[in-house]
Order: structure tokens, then sequence, then C-alpha cells
């Protein structure tokens, strides 16, 4: 008599269930399927991992830049003619977007971890896609609009780049488990040695990346020249309205070298101080001369700019954050500034003994001082009675003359040019976006006596990279910051990087070769049970009546077989069945499969 006695040992895997149910909406055990993932579903990885490697460069463009995000938020303001803060949109649609690319690519490497297809549901197929053209789009208007930009992501990596090569490393070894795993179970020797030589390259290429990592920071500490003096671009505008007294008096607080402005011609001929081109966005003109707001600031005379309140909208567009730190008497005092003159700014610096520099602007062709802007500017300076020697004078137009009539002017330009043509010029200094020198270029116009400063620098980071390039002097709007960087965040010799180099990548090969060691010997170890071995193995953990039928019957059986019986042959699990067993250590036997054995 043959008796048909099902066996089916069901457990519980709310990870697994969470795992494929949230990536692929796959809930229920009979969804699941341990089978290769198809074509169209591997082609939507493909897509995952490309969107998560754009939405990586994109954060990191953006977390970069934020040494920059004022200069942004005026570029913005130009266009528009509204000032916001529009980072904050930018920068919470990326932390969005890259927090969920990120958990499904972790979901994707889990999937393969434990054997599953890879089906995205078709709602995260909406939204990887919608994340990929949104990128696409931030990086195509970046391009077009803001493309210089661009340029502080190799600088960045001077600061960033041993340290992100050694997070890809420990991120790389990581994978060691995944793809061990997937050249051991692996049946086709084609697909090992593929998954094998592309896992190995990516790992060899990452062990030799340091040798084009270039850092003027890794450098012999005693070759670190002194400290980059810092100049107020605006004052410090971080602390008090742009280019106000108040503005001006703060930087001098922080002990900066000098003080930087951008300077305009009233239409009476008075040097005063304004970024923009009308007094919208700094001053309260629509509320005095509402008819006139979108007018050009030179069109002004000097008693209707002094009129102006400079302070309130600092008060309330608070663009950096930093209104709500004030005290009541602080914000009094910010409240009540006016427009700045240039002679005001020219004599709180010689006061103070400090440098000036000034971007001059000049007027419309149908301004009265259209012609005689810069002896306008020139006269001022010397009635101030600053020293010459403190003023940095940028403008080209007649550089001849100005040396003429104001011989110790220190001459500066504004455009990178061979040093022999600077020195014929009489041009003894440099003002340069930080983007637009890099080390090589300031040891090489140090070596020809040329002065060289940097704008706009408000990170320590790029202090940091600046100050181990040698550069003298930068340009920054937050020397409240810049003053409590008192050495470079970071700074080791050749010797030192190269010890960091060789032990990671001697660490990180032992660890993988003992990933694909255990996981080698895991899978053959897995591999030599029979079914009724990996049956009772899964079992082991469950002290319940389950266990014991399963020791009965599979003595049972046994005895049987020793008698000389000639029982049934018990039906094989399929090969689904046993991949999952023991891979995950559990038994998941369908409903329509079962053991059949004999007792007689």
């Amino acid at each position: 008599m043959v008796k048909h006695q099902p066996l089916q040992v069901y457990e519980r895997q709310l990870c697994l269930s969470c795992l494929t149910g949230i990536y692929g909406c796959r809930w229920k055990r009979y969804q699941r399927s341990h089978d290769d993932t198809t074509k169209w579903e591997f082609l939507w990885s493909v897509i995952l991992f490309f969107t998560f490697s754009l939405l990586l460069v994109w954060f990191y463009f953006w977390w970069e830049a934020h040494n920059d995000y004022n200069e942004f938020n005026w570029f913005l303001y130009n266009r528009s003619g509204e000032w916001s803060d529009g980072t904050i949109p930018i920068l919470a649609s990326t932390a969005a977007g890259f927090t969920y690319i990120a958990f499904l690519m972790i979901l994707a490497l889990c999937h393969i971890a434990v054997g599953q297809q890879l089906n995205l549901h078709w709602l995260h197929k909406i939204g990887v896609s919608a994340a990929l053209l949104t990128t696409a789009i931030g990086f195509i208007s970046v391009n077009q609009t803001w493309g210089e930009e661009w340029a502080v992501i190799p600088i960045s990596l001077q600061a960033t780049g041993p340290f992100l090569h050694l997070g890809a490393l420990v991120a790389v070894t990581a994978l060691a488990w995944l793809v061990a795993g997937q050249v051991a179970r692996a049946e086709k020797t084609r697909f090992q040695v593929v998954v094998l030589l592309l896992y190995l390259s990516v790992l060899l290429g990452l062990y030799l990346v340091p040798l084009s990592i270039t850092s003027p920071c890794i450098m012999d500490h005693t070759h670190l020249t002194p400290r980059p003096d810092i100049i107020g671009h605006q004052g410090a505008p971080m602390l008090a309205p742009e280019n106000t007294v108040l503005s001006f008096q703060r930087a001098l607080q922080m002990n900066v070298s000098g003080l930087e402005a951008d300077v305009a011609i009233s239409f009476d001929g008075v040097p005063f101080l304004m970024r923009d081109r009308d007094l919208r966005r700094t001053t309260d003109v629509g509320k005095l001369f509402p008819d006139r707001q979108r007018e050009d600031a030179s069109f002004f005379n000097w008693t209707d700019l002094h009129s102006l309140n400079a302070g309130q909208w600092f008060l309330k567009d608070d663009p950096f954050w930093t209104v709500r730190s004030m005290s009541q008497r602080e914000v009094r005092l910010v409240g009540n500034q006016s427009v700045c003159s240039l002679e005001q700014l020219l004599r709180l610096a010689s006061s103070q003994n400090r440098t000036v520099v000034f971007n001059l602007r000049r007027p419309p062709p149908e301004h009265p001082r259209y012609h005689s802007w810069i002896n306008d500017t020139l006269e001022v300076v010397r009635l101030s009675g600053i020293p010459q020697h403190l003023v940095m004078w940028t403008p080209d137009w007649d550089r001849g003359q100005v040396r003429l009539v104001a011989p110790g002017l220190q001459q500066t330009s504004v455009v990178k040019r061979p040093p022999q043509a600077l020195h014929q010029q009489g041009i003894s200094r440099l003002l340069l976006r930080y983007s637009q020198a890099n080390p090589h270029d300031i040891r090489w116009f140090s070596r020809s006596n040329l002065s060289v400063t940097l704008y706009t620098v408000n990170e320590p980071w790029l202090f940091s990279v600046l100050w181990c390039s040698g550069v003298s002097s930068v340009s920054s709007e937050a020397p409240n910051i810049l003053k409590k960087v008192p050495y470079p965040i970071w700074l080791m010799s050749p010797d030192e990087y190269c010890l960091i180099w060789v032990a990671a990548d001697v660490i990180s090969f032992t660890v993988v070769i003992g990933i694909f060691v255990f996981q080698k010997w895991r899978m053959s170890g897995m591999r030599s049970y029979n079914p009724e071995q990996i049956m009772l193995s899964a079992a082991v953990r469950r002290s319940s009546r389950d266990v014991n039928i399963m020791k009965e019957k599979l003595i049972f059986s046994g005895k049987e077989r020793a008698v000389g019986g000639d029982p049934l042959p018990a039906r094989p699990l399929s090969s689904a069945v046993c991949w999952c067993v023991c891979f995950s250590g559990r038994v998941q036997i369908p409903s329509s499969s079962s053991w059949l054995f004999t007792t007689g």
C-alpha cells in the first residue's frame, strides 16, 4: 500500500516580501520568480543605473556649487527681474529624486543577491523616466545659461578626489559579494568569464585612479605658502546689506586686508556703490520713485540716491539666512542703511590702512558723464586722501593717462594674459574668477612677480585648495567664514598619500579574494546536500511539530530503503525551488508540488 504524504514547509519571509513588493509590487509567493530577468526588464535596470549615475553627478555639482549660490540667484534676478532663492527648489527636487533613485538601486542589488527577477513596477518606471528627463533638462539648462560653473567640478575634485576614490573603492569592494555569488551559481562559463572580467576591470581601474588624481594639497608641508589675504567683496554681505558702510565695517571687524565694491557714476558725476543696473533689488526705489524703478541707476542724481533706504530689502529677503540670528539693535542698524558713495568707502579704508579694489561700470552713451567717468573717479580718489598704493585700479580704459595722473595706483587687470604683455602695460596684479587660474597659472604668475587675486571664494574647501596653490589673496563674500580657516582643511605629503593609496588597494584586494573564496566554498557546500538534508537543515530552527514530522518521515523512509523495499520514487524538487533553498536557507515549495513517501 502506498501512502501519499505531502511535506510542505512555508516560512514567512517578511524581508523578501517587502523587497519584491516595493520594487515590483509582487507581494504574493506565487508572483516571485528565480528565472532569468527578461531583456526588457534588464534594459530598465540599465536605465535605472544610468539615471542613478546622472543624478549622482548632478547632486555633486549642486553640492559643490554652494560657493556660488548668491551668484546664481543674482543671475536669475537679472533675467526675471524678481529676487528669489532659486537654489531651494533645485536642491529640494535633487535631494528627493536622488533619494528615490538610490533606494531603487539598493532594492535592485538586493534582488540580485537573493536571485529574484528584476521586474520593476510600471509606477517606478514612470518615476525613473521622470527623474531621467528632468535631470537631462537640468544639465542642458545649466550648460546653456550657466556653463562656466561646470569648472567647479574639476576644481572641487582637487579637494574631494582622494576621498571620493576611497569611497568608490569601498563600494566596489562590497559589490564583490554579489559578483562572487553570481559567478559561483552561474551555469554558463561564458557568463562567469564576462562578469568576472568586467568586475576585475573596474576594480583594477579604481586601483590605478590615484595616478591621475592631482591636488595642490598633496604637497610637502614645508612648501605651504603664507595664508592668502582676504578681501571683503561688497564688504561682508552675509552680515549686512552689500555695498553699504555697515557691510564694510563688518568686514573690517573680520580683519580683512582689503575691500572690494562695484562702482557706478551718478547723473551729477558722483561715483557710488551699486552692483545692479537698476535700484529695485537693494533699495526702496519703488516706494519713493515708482515711475523710475526700472531706470538705470546712473540716471539718478546723488541727492536722490542718498535718500533711498538700502537696508530694508536685506531684512525682507534675508539672502544668506542670517537675519534671524541678529539682535534687535543690529536689525535697526541694518534697516537704516543708505546708498554708499565711493568717497565714503575710500575714507573708511584709508583710516584702517586697507586696500581698495573696485570694478568701475561705464554709464550709458546718453549719460552726461559718458566721456568723463574716468576723470570723475580719479578725482574722487585724489580728494579722499587715501594713499595711492592702497588702490587697485581695474578699468582698461585710458590706462596710460591714469598712470600719468596717479602713478602710485596698483594697475590691475581682469583679463588673463601672458606676463610679458601685462608687464608692458605696467600691470602688477591680476583679478580673476577662481575658475580662470589653475595651480600652474598661479605659480607662473608668481614667478613673474604678478600678484593674483581670485574671486569669489566663500567655501573653506575652495579657500584651502587655492591656499595650497599659492594664491596671494582672495575676494570673498564670507570673510566671517574664511576667518575660521587658519589652516588648509587637509594637507598630506606625497609619501603619506602613496601609503594610504597602496594600503587601501591591498586591503581591498584581500577582501575581494576572501569573498570569492568564501562564496565558492559556500555554494559548493550547499550543492552537495541531498533534498532531504536541505529541507531538514532549513527547518532546524523551527522548534515546532513540523520538525518532528519531517524527521520521522525521513527516518522511516531510510528504514524502508535499508530493508530493501522498492518504494515509489519521490518527485524531485524543481530547479527553482532548489535554487531558493540553497541561497535563502528556507524551504519554498509551491502548493502544487509535494513529496511522496512510500510506507509499505
